[in-house]
């Protein structure tokens, strides 16, 4: 299959550094949906993302995001009684799962 898609010269609007938006990662956004071309270069974006609480590591020849440590809160499951740990603050008007409950119900949807 022959692609659509040529390599283009972009420049960063951070550094003002020109990298390449390949025609593989053009292809990767638009099959994601994604609209319009990166406007940051891979250093520049990888040190934003580090500046905004997330570590990013480089694999592959990619970046990866990697999440913090999740703050988690205490709950009572809503199906057994069981205490749990939870990533979010239950509020109350919804039922809390914990991790075994959860697994159970999200297999019925």
């Amino acid at each position: 299959m022959v692609s659509s898609y040529q390599d283009r010269v972009l420049t960063c609007k951070d550094c003002g550094a020109q990298f390449v938006f390949t025609a593989g990662e053009q292809e990767f956004y638009a099959g994601r949906g994604l609209m319009h071309a990166p406007g940051r270069c891979s250093e520049c974006r990888a040190q934003r993302k580090a500046r905004n609480g997330e570590s990013v590591s480089q694999s592959d020849g990619g970046y990866r995001r990697e999440r913090g440590q999740r703050e988690m809160h205490p709950a009572v499951c809503s199906n057994c009684g069981q205490s749990t740990m939870v990533p979010f603050v239950p509020r109350g008007d919804k039922p809390v799962y914990c991790s075994s409950c959860f697994e159970q119900v999200r297999s019925y949807r």
